[in-house]
Protein backbone atom coordinates (compact mmCIF):
# COMPACT_ATOMS: atom_id res chain seq x y z
CA UNK A 1 0.00 0.00 0.00
CA UNK A 2 1.22 3.05 -1.11
CA UNK A 3 1.72 6.09 2.17
CA UNK A 4 -0.39 8.29 2.87
CA UNK A 5 1.74 11.35 1.94
CA UNK A 6 2.23 9.77 -1.99
CA UNK A 7 -2.38 10.06 -2.54
CA UNK A 8 -3.09 12.12 -4.83
CA UNK A 9 -6.66 12.60 -2.96
CA UNK A 10 -7.69 13.59 0.59
CA UNK A 11 -9.80 10.85 1.19
CA UNK A 12 -7.24 8.34 0.56
CA UNK A 13 -4.86 10.36 2.59
CA UNK A 14 -7.17 10.62 5.53
CA UNK A 15 -7.89 6.91 6.22
CA UNK A 16 -3.94 7.10 7.04
CA UNK A 17 -4.22 9.50 8.74
CA UNK A 18 -7.05 9.54 11.44
CA UNK A 19 -5.42 10.93 14.39
CA UNK A 20 -3.89 14.32 13.26
CA UNK A 21 -3.92 17.05 10.70
CA UNK A 22 -1.41 16.51 7.86
CA UNK A 23 1.75 19.59 8.33
CA UNK A 24 0.61 20.93 4.43
CA UNK A 25 -3.46 21.40 5.69
CA UNK A 26 -2.46 23.47 9.11
CA UNK A 27 -3.53 27.20 8.85
CA UNK A 28 -1.00 29.72 10.07
CA UNK A 29 -2.12 30.39 13.77
CA UNK A 30 -3.98 33.94 12.76
CA UNK A 31 -6.03 32.01 9.82
CA UNK A 32 -7.39 29.53 11.82
CA UNK A 33 -11.44 28.99 12.07
CA UNK A 34 -12.52 30.35 15.64
CA UNK A 35 -15.11 27.81 15.95
CA UNK A 36 -16.40 29.16 19.18
CA UNK A 37 -17.39 32.45 17.52
CA UNK A 38 -19.90 31.70 15.12
CA UNK A 39 -23.87 33.25 15.38
CA UNK A 40 -26.72 30.55 14.30
CA UNK A 41 -28.44 31.13 11.11
CA UNK A 42 -31.94 31.93 13.09
CA UNK A 43 -32.08 34.91 10.59
CA UNK A 44 -31.14 33.75 7.07
CA UNK A 45 -34.07 34.72 4.94
CA UNK A 46 -36.13 31.68 3.93
CA UNK A 47 -37.77 33.15 0.37
CA UNK A 48 -41.11 30.65 -0.98
CA UNK A 49 -40.86 30.68 -4.57
CA UNK A 50 -44.20 29.43 -4.74
CA UNK A 51 -45.29 32.76 -5.48
CA UNK A 52 -43.61 33.55 -8.33
CA UNK A 53 -46.22 31.90 -10.33
CA UNK A 54 -48.80 33.92 -9.65
CA UNK A 55 -50.48 37.62 -8.43
CA UNK A 56 -48.20 37.49 -5.22
CA UNK A 57 -44.73 37.57 -7.69
CA UNK A 58 -43.97 41.00 -6.85
CA UNK A 59 -44.17 40.71 -3.45
CA UNK A 60 -41.82 37.86 -3.79
CA UNK A 61 -39.66 39.94 -5.84
CA UNK A 62 -39.21 42.02 -3.08
CA UNK A 63 -37.70 39.26 -0.87
CA UNK A 64 -35.09 38.75 -3.05
CA UNK A 65 -34.41 42.39 -3.89
CA UNK A 66 -34.00 43.23 0.17
CA UNK A 67 -32.36 39.58 0.98
CA UNK A 68 -29.53 40.73 -2.20
CA UNK A 69 -29.00 44.29 -0.71
CA UNK A 70 -28.17 43.36 2.62
CA UNK A 71 -27.13 39.78 2.92
CA UNK A 72 -25.96 38.35 -0.55
CA UNK A 73 -27.42 35.23 0.40
CA UNK A 74 -30.83 33.34 1.46
CA UNK A 75 -32.68 29.78 1.26
CA UNK A 76 -35.35 28.91 -0.89
CA UNK A 77 -38.22 26.38 -0.71
CA UNK A 78 -40.79 25.05 -3.15
CA UNK A 79 -38.03 25.94 -5.57
CA UNK A 80 -39.17 23.61 -8.62
CA UNK A 81 -36.89 20.73 -7.99
CA UNK A 82 -38.53 17.35 -7.07
CA UNK A 83 -37.44 15.85 -4.01
CA UNK A 84 -36.70 12.47 -5.39
CA UNK A 85 -34.06 14.47 -8.00
CA UNK A 86 -32.34 15.90 -5.09
CA UNK A 87 -31.95 12.30 -3.10
CA UNK A 88 -30.96 10.97 -5.68
CA UNK A 89 -28.53 13.45 -6.49
CA UNK A 90 -27.07 13.66 -3.40
CA UNK A 91 -27.20 9.55 -3.47
CA UNK A 92 -25.14 8.96 -6.28
CA UNK A 93 -22.82 11.98 -5.22
CA UNK A 94 -21.88 9.50 -2.04
CA UNK A 95 -21.58 6.58 -3.94
CA UNK A 96 -19.20 8.41 -6.26
CA UNK A 97 -16.60 9.42 -3.39
CA UNK A 98 -17.19 5.89 -1.95
CA UNK A 99 -15.26 4.25 -4.87
CA UNK A 100 -12.43 2.29 -4.52
CA UNK A 101 -9.63 4.88 -5.39
CA UNK A 102 -8.52 3.47 -8.56
CA UNK A 103 -11.99 4.02 -10.16
CA UNK A 104 -11.97 7.86 -8.90
CA UNK A 105 -8.64 8.57 -9.72
CA UNK A 106 -9.83 7.82 -13.38
CA UNK A 107 -11.42 11.26 -13.45
CA UNK A 108 -8.30 12.59 -11.43
CA UNK A 109 -6.72 16.35 -13.09
CA UNK A 110 -5.02 18.97 -11.20
CA UNK A 111 -5.51 21.49 -14.36
CA UNK A 112 -8.19 23.85 -13.76
CA UNK A 113 -8.97 24.71 -17.72
CA UNK A 114 -10.15 20.94 -17.68
CA UNK A 115 -14.65 20.79 -18.19
CA UNK A 116 -14.46 17.43 -16.13
CA UNK A 117 -12.14 16.98 -13.15
CA UNK A 118 -11.98 15.21 -10.10
CA UNK A 119 -9.32 17.05 -8.21
CA UNK A 120 -8.52 18.02 -4.34
CA UNK A 121 -8.34 21.30 -2.01
CA UNK A 122 -8.38 24.34 -4.14
CA UNK A 123 -5.70 24.75 -7.01
CA UNK A 124 -2.84 21.98 -6.12
CA UNK A 125 -0.45 23.84 -8.59
CA UNK A 126 -0.66 27.37 -6.55
CA UNK A 127 -1.20 27.08 -3.33
CA UNK A 128 1.20 26.41 -0.55
CA UNK A 129 -1.45 25.35 2.44
CA UNK A 130 -4.27 22.75 1.26
CA UNK A 131 -8.03 22.52 2.00
CA UNK A 132 -9.76 19.70 3.95
CA UNK A 133 -11.81 18.96 0.79
CA UNK A 134 -11.59 16.62 -2.51
CA UNK A 135 -14.18 17.30 -5.52
CA UNK A 136 -15.45 16.54 -8.74
CA UNK A 137 -16.00 19.52 -11.06
CA UNK A 138 -18.54 19.39 -13.88
CA UNK A 139 -19.17 21.61 -16.91
CA UNK A 140 -23.24 20.89 -17.27
CA UNK A 141 -24.08 23.59 -20.01
CA UNK A 142 -25.03 23.10 -22.50
CA UNK A 143 -25.49 19.45 -21.41
CA UNK A 144 -24.89 17.25 -24.71
CA UNK A 145 -21.67 18.83 -24.80
CA UNK A 146 -20.07 17.89 -21.77
CA UNK A 147 -21.95 14.59 -20.18
CA UNK A 148 -19.97 12.29 -22.57
CA UNK A 149 -16.98 13.02 -20.60
CA UNK A 150 -18.51 12.62 -17.08
CA UNK A 151 -17.82 9.27 -15.15
CA UNK A 152 -19.47 5.79 -16.14
CA UNK A 153 -19.63 4.95 -12.28
CA UNK A 154 -21.85 4.77 -10.30
CA UNK A 155 -23.34 3.15 -13.68
CA UNK A 156 -26.58 5.56 -12.89
CA UNK A 157 -24.30 8.39 -12.53
CA UNK A 158 -24.66 10.81 -16.11
CA UNK A 159 -28.90 10.28 -16.12
CA UNK A 160 -29.12 11.20 -12.33
CA UNK A 161 -27.02 14.16 -12.41
CA UNK A 162 -27.95 15.29 -15.88
CA UNK A 163 -31.46 15.46 -14.68
CA UNK A 164 -30.47 17.67 -11.45
CA UNK A 165 -28.32 19.92 -13.83
CA UNK A 166 -31.61 20.40 -15.91
CA UNK A 167 -33.44 21.73 -12.80
CA UNK A 168 -30.65 23.53 -11.10
CA UNK A 169 -30.61 25.38 -14.42
CA UNK A 170 -34.16 26.30 -14.35
CA UNK A 171 -33.70 27.47 -11.28
CA UNK A 172 -30.83 29.35 -11.25
CA UNK A 173 -32.85 31.56 -15.00
CA UNK A 174 -35.65 31.93 -12.47
CA UNK A 175 -33.44 33.75 -10.07
CA UNK A 176 -31.64 35.59 -12.62
CA UNK A 177 -35.37 36.84 -13.84
CA UNK A 178 -36.51 38.03 -10.26
CA UNK A 179 -32.89 39.92 -9.52
CA UNK A 180 -33.57 41.54 -12.45
CA UNK A 181 -36.78 42.64 -12.09
CA UNK A 182 -35.68 43.48 -8.37
CA UNK A 183 -33.28 45.94 -9.81
CA UNK A 184 -35.84 47.92 -11.83
CA UNK A 185 -34.47 46.29 -14.77
CA UNK A 186 -35.91 44.06 -17.75
CA UNK A 187 -36.75 40.54 -16.74
CA UNK A 188 -34.38 39.28 -19.09
CA UNK A 189 -30.99 41.56 -18.54
CA UNK A 190 -29.34 39.19 -16.20
CA UNK A 191 -29.93 36.53 -18.45
CA UNK A 192 -29.15 38.39 -21.40
CA UNK A 193 -25.96 39.32 -19.83
CA UNK A 194 -24.57 35.91 -19.71
CA UNK A 195 -24.35 35.64 -23.30
CA UNK A 196 -24.68 32.16 -24.13
CA UNK A 197 -24.73 30.96 -20.38
CA UNK A 198 -22.42 28.71 -18.95
CA UNK A 199 -23.55 26.36 -15.92
CA UNK A 200 -20.67 24.09 -13.60
CA UNK A 201 -21.33 21.97 -11.10
CA UNK A 202 -18.97 21.22 -8.35
CA UNK A 203 -19.87 17.78 -5.91
CA UNK A 204 -17.53 18.53 -2.69
CA UNK A 205 -16.67 15.48 -0.36
CA UNK A 206 -15.29 16.78 2.92
CA UNK A 207 -14.34 13.86 4.94
CA UNK A 208 -14.40 13.60 9.29
CA UNK A 209 -11.35 16.03 10.23
CA UNK A 210 -9.35 14.98 13.12
CA UNK A 211 -8.42 18.35 14.05
CA UNK A 212 -11.04 21.23 12.38
CA UNK A 213 -9.77 23.75 14.74
CA UNK A 214 -6.49 23.63 12.28
CA UNK A 215 -7.93 24.04 8.57
CA UNK A 216 -10.74 25.04 6.55
CA UNK A 217 -12.79 22.76 3.97
CA UNK A 218 -12.30 26.02 1.90
CA UNK A 219 -11.46 29.71 3.51
CA UNK A 220 -13.05 32.63 3.21
CA UNK A 221 -13.89 33.47 -0.43
CA UNK A 222 -16.73 34.93 -3.05
CA UNK A 223 -17.82 33.32 -5.94
CA UNK A 224 -16.61 34.49 -9.51
CA UNK A 225 -19.70 33.13 -11.48
CA UNK A 226 -23.26 35.24 -11.32
CA UNK A 227 -25.50 32.88 -8.85
CA UNK A 228 -24.83 29.73 -7.22
CA UNK A 229 -27.67 27.27 -6.21
CA UNK A 230 -26.07 24.92 -3.15
CA UNK A 231 -27.69 21.53 -2.66
CA UNK A 232 -26.95 20.80 1.22
CA UNK A 233 -26.59 16.99 2.41
CA UNK A 234 -28.16 18.35 5.82
CA UNK A 235 -24.66 18.32 7.44
CA UNK A 236 -23.54 22.05 9.05
CA UNK A 237 -20.58 23.22 7.47
CA UNK A 238 -21.26 26.98 5.21
CA UNK A 239 -20.64 30.04 7.10
CA UNK A 240 -21.07 33.60 5.75
CA UNK A 241 -19.71 36.85 6.71
CA UNK A 242 -22.81 39.26 8.12
CA UNK A 243 -21.20 42.35 9.01
CA UNK A 244 -17.82 41.55 10.79
CA UNK A 245 -19.33 38.02 12.03
CA UNK A 246 -19.67 34.26 10.70
CA UNK A 247 -22.96 33.34 10.93
CA UNK A 248 -23.64 29.43 10.42
CA UNK A 249 -25.71 28.72 7.67
CA UNK A 250 -27.67 25.30 9.18
CA UNK A 251 -29.53 23.43 6.18
CA UNK A 252 -33.31 23.46 6.42
CA UNK A 253 -35.47 19.97 4.98
CA UNK A 254 -36.15 20.90 1.55
CA UNK A 255 -34.32 23.85 1.06
CA UNK A 256 -31.37 25.13 -1.27
CA UNK A 257 -29.18 27.73 -0.60
CA UNK A 258 -28.37 30.69 -2.93
CA UNK A 259 -25.85 33.39 -2.64
CA UNK A 260 -24.61 36.28 -5.11
CA UNK A 261 -21.37 35.92 -6.98
CA UNK A 262 -19.12 38.36 -8.38
CA UNK A 263 -20.77 38.82 -11.44
CA UNK A 264 -23.91 40.15 -9.96
CA UNK A 265 -21.84 42.54 -7.92
CA UNK A 266 -20.71 43.86 -11.04
CA UNK A 267 -24.27 43.61 -13.14
CA UNK A 268 -25.68 45.10 -10.23
CA UNK A 269 -23.20 48.41 -10.27
CA UNK A 270 -23.13 47.43 -6.88
CA UNK A 271 -25.82 47.28 -5.71
CA UNK A 272 -25.55 43.98 -4.83
CA UNK A 273 -23.27 42.42 -3.04
CA UNK A 274 -21.09 39.24 -3.61
CA UNK A 275 -21.40 37.53 -0.57
CA UNK A 276 -17.63 36.28 1.71
CA UNK A 277 -18.41 33.08 2.72
CA UNK A 278 -16.36 29.97 3.93
CA UNK A 279 -16.66 25.81 5.06
CA UNK A 280 -15.48 24.61 8.18
CA UNK A 281 -15.14 20.86 8.79
CA UNK A 282 -15.79 18.43 11.34
CA UNK A 283 -14.49 15.57 13.54
CA UNK A 284 -17.63 13.73 13.18
CA UNK A 285 -19.15 13.17 9.70
CA UNK A 286 -18.11 13.05 6.32
CA UNK A 287 -20.20 16.16 4.65
CA UNK A 288 -21.20 16.54 0.53
CA UNK A 289 -22.39 20.05 -1.37
CA UNK A 290 -23.07 20.35 -4.50
CA UNK A 291 -23.18 23.82 -5.73
CA UNK A 292 -24.12 24.87 -8.79
CA UNK A 293 -22.25 27.50 -10.52
CA UNK A 294 -24.34 29.80 -13.29
CA UNK A 295 -21.90 31.74 -15.26
CA UNK A 296 -21.76 33.97 -18.21
CA UNK A 297 -19.91 32.49 -21.27
CA UNK A 298 -16.16 32.64 -21.27
CA UNK A 299 -16.73 35.29 -24.25
CA UNK A 300 -19.62 37.25 -22.43
CA UNK A 301 -18.39 40.75 -21.93
CA UNK A 302 -19.60 41.53 -18.53
CA UNK A 303 -20.20 45.05 -17.24
CA UNK A 304 -22.77 47.07 -15.44
CA UNK A 305 -26.40 48.05 -16.41
CA UNK A 306 -26.73 51.07 -17.83
CA UNK A 307 -29.68 51.77 -16.09
CA UNK A 308 -27.90 51.29 -12.82
CA UNK A 309 -25.11 54.21 -13.57
CA UNK A 310 -25.86 57.67 -12.51
CA UNK A 311 -24.90 60.74 -10.52
CA UNK A 312 -25.20 59.45 -7.57
CA UNK A 313 -24.43 55.68 -8.63
CA UNK A 314 -21.04 56.03 -10.73
CA UNK A 315 -19.42 53.54 -12.75
CA UNK A 316 -17.72 51.24 -10.26
CA UNK A 317 -16.18 48.71 -13.11
CA UNK A 318 -14.67 48.39 -16.63
CA UNK A 319 -15.71 46.13 -19.04
CA UNK A 320 -14.24 42.76 -19.13
CA UNK A 321 -14.55 39.23 -20.19
CA UNK A 322 -16.04 36.61 -17.83
CA UNK A 323 -12.96 34.12 -19.63
CA UNK A 324 -10.50 36.50 -18.29
CA UNK A 325 -11.91 37.05 -14.68
CA UNK A 326 -12.27 33.34 -14.41
CA UNK A 327 -8.68 32.99 -15.52
CA UNK A 328 -7.48 35.06 -12.62
CA UNK A 329 -9.62 33.74 -9.76
CA UNK A 330 -8.39 30.45 -10.76
CA UNK A 331 -4.52 31.28 -10.73
CA UNK A 332 -5.18 33.54 -7.06
CA UNK A 333 -4.58 30.81 -4.62
CA UNK A 334 -7.87 31.92 -2.57
CA UNK A 335 -5.33 34.50 -0.94
CA UNK A 336 -8.21 37.40 -1.45
CA UNK A 337 -11.81 37.82 -1.13
CA UNK A 338 -12.59 37.94 -4.98
CA UNK A 339 -10.76 39.52 -8.33
CA UNK A 340 -12.96 42.09 -8.45
CA UNK A 341 -10.35 45.36 -7.43
CA UNK A 342 -8.27 44.53 -10.59
CA UNK A 343 -11.55 45.37 -12.75
CA UNK A 344 -12.66 49.00 -10.85
CA UNK A 345 -13.17 51.40 -13.32
CA UNK A 346 -10.47 54.40 -13.39
CA UNK A 347 -12.13 57.25 -11.50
Amino acid sequence: MAPAESKLLLTDRAISSSNHVPSNYIRPVGDRPNLLDVESSTSVPLIDLHGLLGPARSDVIKEIGSACRTDGFFMVKNHGIPEEVVREMLRVAREFFHLPEAERLKCYSDDPSRTTRLSTSFNVRTEKVSNWRDFLRLHCYPLEDFIREWPCNPPDFKQVVGEYSKHARALAVRLLEGISESLGLERDHMVKAMGKQAQHMAINYYPPCPQPELTYGLPGHKDPNAITVLLPDGVSGLQVLRGQKWVAVEPVPNALIINMGDQIQVLSNDRYKSVLHRVIVNNKSERISVPTFYCPSPDAVIEPAEALVDDDHPLRYRSFTYGEYYEKFWNRELLSASCLDLFKASQ
